[in-house]
């Protein structure tokens, strides 16, 4: 008994000891904003004192009013390994800090969050409510919280930390028109409404990921702190999207990674649907709703078979590591997001009409609303058979089965077969040099050759004021017309002969010849552009761009295409159908006045429909410098295009470049969509009426959209890689119109 006293007693004092190490940090941490940079802040982190989640846990069990509480009763350390983060009350008193994740045998780092005021070089701006936005300078921080006085120092940055509007244009000139920095600076406004502190950026220096959710970027930067591999990092934090954001991806869908290696390789994973092997090209003869949602619009999904092939070529870390955090969220439950719950809003009707998704998103016959939790046991069931023994359990074992039995029983085609004899495409990535970079794309059937086309267009003008104004917004909008009139003659290569498009797609020449037919004064018919077939209306989507320390980047699209795809839930295995059969062009009667639909992208038996998805890579002198891409179907293009001329041409930061409002154009209809919506979170985005009155006397029809693409950018600044040992510093940006936020290291 005395011995048991003894290691009682022994115990006790070390939890004590470590308890008043926490509560010590409040008044260390104030030395540390003292710290110039980055390295100063990790170095001083030698001589924390750190402690282990194991720790942490062990002084929550035995006290009741702490240092650190968590979040709110009940987190147990399976939570905290799903993204629940304690809050220690110590670093309160002198950081804002959101977040305070608990990391094993790291100490807990510091977020900071600041200001977006960044001066530009003719000191103008513009001030809405207590907020001042500028464009392209040097960033003005403040410690949330706490007003900088007169005289006083400015925090520094720290590792990690949030951070608006930091100006990273990598040797690009930053003297851009006036006229075209007092538009976006109006456009910039009408996002931010009175003064916030943003957290959709952070810097860091070792890895980042930036996804639609929070929790999923938080799940992928554990598996890089891990030691994972982007891929890995891919894997996890895809799987969790198609958990907590089903409306828009998952394991019943398909996708396209774009991978480049930190030794210079880069590969394209086409792992998107195919047509059942019994699918044929009038199936949907005398009723096209059919492709449109219902058991006959779901293809064979390959999302998980991608995943699957990229981590046995490149993963680090045990497939089951990768598998658990996704599969512990359907089990235990997720909070419904605000987004999710809009997707689920604009679904309801679907989601009633279906058991399978009643079961999950609903209650006592009504929707579950935002902040409600969420379960799919029978997804978590899934999941762990896949974490066990790979994808064999879907594409040819028991989970398959049961799927196929679920959709035969309403009138699905898919077969046993489908699913074994599905494959993923291995492709080289398509590349052009544009602005003194090269871009890494996706090949068909991805909208990646597009993106491209429409970038070597306006790369034909003067940059940056050639692309400024209302003018620069006049030549985007026809220069998107022009690309989406020759966008409609590509298709699955496998299947149609598509390479003098792709080469021309591909070429300058071919660019300049297609700038030509801009007029600077009117707009013209689709006629004009050439355009001879109809337009697909693809939907949707999700997307995740991630940089590990090694600087491998990986850039991943993934879809279910429409909200909730065919708005059928499996019953027996929890798992989301995607409807992308209607991505296919179908024969049919001509309508006056609407061009006949696309040949080269008619259904045929394991096809892959057309697609919009063009995840993105650049690079300057063969050095990693960006990872983009976004979701929002047939606007993808546009929007990947915009993002990158904000942020290389126009010289804006990162996070401006995601928050400028946009415009879209896809020839038919012969009408210009702008952004004029507030989200879910708040934000209004507006492009602003003296653009839109300019547009309107040059012959554009506009109309306003309640939406918009959602971009996930993340970008290494090449200029401190030599200070930094061969790896720069990272600024991750997770576009607000989703409520995405970012994670790094």
């Amino acid at each position: 008994m005395g011995g048991t006293r003894d290691v009682r007693r022994e115990r006790e004092a070390t939890i004590a000891e470590k308890r008043n190490k926490l509560s010590s940090r409040g008044d260390e941490s104030r030395k540390y904003r003292t710290k110039q940079g980055s390295g100063s802040l990790r170095e001083s982190g030698k001589n924390r004192a750190t402690l282990t989640q194991r720790e942490i846990l062990e002084i929550r069990r035995t006290t009741t009013s702490g240092d650190v509480q968590p979040e709110q009763a009940g987190d147990s350390q399976e939570q905290l390994e799903m993204g629940k983060t304690p809050k220690a009350t110590a670093y309160q008193t002198s950081f804002a800090v959101e977040d305070l994740a608990v990391y094993k045998n790291e100490p807990i780092p510091i977020r900071r969050q600041t200001t977006w005021n960044t001066s530009t070089n003719t000191n103008k701006e513009t001030k809405k409510g207590k907020e001042t936005i500028h464009i392209a300078g040097k960033p003005t921080m403040r410690t949330a919280g706490k007003q900088p006085t007169k005289g006083s120092k400015k925090p520094t940055k720290g590792a990690e930390g949030t951070h608006r509007g930091l100006s990273f244009c990598y040797g690009l000139p930053l003297h851009f028109s006036s006229l075209y920095c007092c538009l976006r600076l109006q456009a910039l406004n009408a996002v931010n409404g009175p003064s916030k502190h943003r957290h959709e950026v952070i810097v860091a220096h070792h890895g980042a990921v930036a996804t639609d959710d929070r929790r999923c970027s938080r799940i992928g930067m554990e598996v890089l702190r891990d030691g994972g591999h982007a891929v890995d990092a891919s894997v996890a934090a895809a799987l969790c999207l198609g958990v907590v954001s089903p409306a828009s991806s998952g394991i019943g869908g398909g996708a396209f990674m774009l991978l480049r290696l930190a030794n210079g390789k880069a590969q394209a994973f086409d792992m998107r649907e195919t047509a059942p092997l019994k699918a044929y090209e009038n199936m949907y003869a005398g009723n096209a709703t059919l492709k449109a949602e219902g058991a006959l619009s779901i293809a064979v999904p390959g999302e998980l078979a991608g995943l699957y092939k990229a981590w046995k070529q490149h993963g680090r870390l045990h497939w089951k590591r990768l598998v658990r955090p996704a599969e512990r969220l359907a089990r235990l439950g997720f909070k419904i997001s605000p987004y999710l719950h809009m997707q689920m809003v604009k679904t309801e009707s679907g989601i009633l009409a279906n058991k399978g998704l009643q079961d999950i998103f609903t209650s006592n016959g009504s929707l579950l609303q935002p902040g409600d939790t969420c379960r799919n046991e029978k997804l978590a069931h899934t999941l762990r058979q896949i974490s066990k023994f790979g994808p064999v359990a879907l594409y040819n074992g028991s989970i398959g089965l049961h799927l196929i039995r679920d959709i035969q029983k309403l009138g699905g085609i898919l077969t046993m077969k489908d699913l074994q004899t599905y494959q993923v495409k291995l492709k080289e990535p398509i590349s052009t040099n544009i602005l003194g970079l090269k871009l890494l794309g996706m090949p068909p059937p991805s909208g990646g050759p597009p993106m491209i086309l429409l970038l070597n267009i306006l790369a034909q003008y003067a940059i940056p004021s050639g692309i400024s104004g209302p003018l620069g917004f006049h030549r985007e909008i026809e220069a998107l017309k022009n690309v989406f009139a020759v966008r409609m003659n590509l298709g699955d290569p496998d299947n149609v002969d598509i390479s003098k498009v792709l080469s021309d797609m591909l070429s300058p020449k071919f660019a300049e010849e297609l700038k030509k037919k801009i007029n600077d004064n009117m707009t013209f018919n689709p006629s004009h552009y050439g355009g001879r077939w109809n337009q697909i209306n693809d939907h949707g989507t999700s997307h995740l761009s991630i940089i590990d320390r090694e600087r491998n980047a990986v850039s991943m699209t993934s879809t279910v295409n429409s909200y909730f795809g065919s708005q059928i839930l499996s019953p027996s295995t929890g798992i989301l159908l995607n409807n992308e059969m209607g991505d296919f062009s179908i024969p049919g009667n001509v309508s006056a006045g609407v061009p006949a639909p696309a040949p080269a992208n008619f259904i045929r038996p394991g096809k892959r429909p057309l697609s919009s998805m063009s995840p993105t890579i650049v690079l300057k002198d063969e050095q990693l410098q960006a990872v983009v891409g976004a979701s929002g179907g047939g606007n993808i293009i546009a929007g990947i295009a915009e993002v990158l001329l904000n942020h290389f041409a126009r010289g804006m930061d990162p996070l401006s470049s995601v928050m400028a409002p946009r415009l879209y154009h896809q020839l038919i209809p012969n009408v210009v969509y702008y952004e004029n919506w507030t989200t879910v979170s708040g934000d209004h985005f507006e492009v602003p009426a003296d653009i839109r009155a300019a547009l309107q006397k040059k012959g554009h029809v506009l109309q306003s959209l309640s939406g918009g693409t959602i971009c996930q950018f993340i970008v290494q600044d090449v200029g401190t890689l030599k200070e930094n040992g061969g790896v720069g510093k990272i600024v991750a940006v997770s576009d607000p119109r989703k409520g995405g936020f970012p994670a790094g290291y």
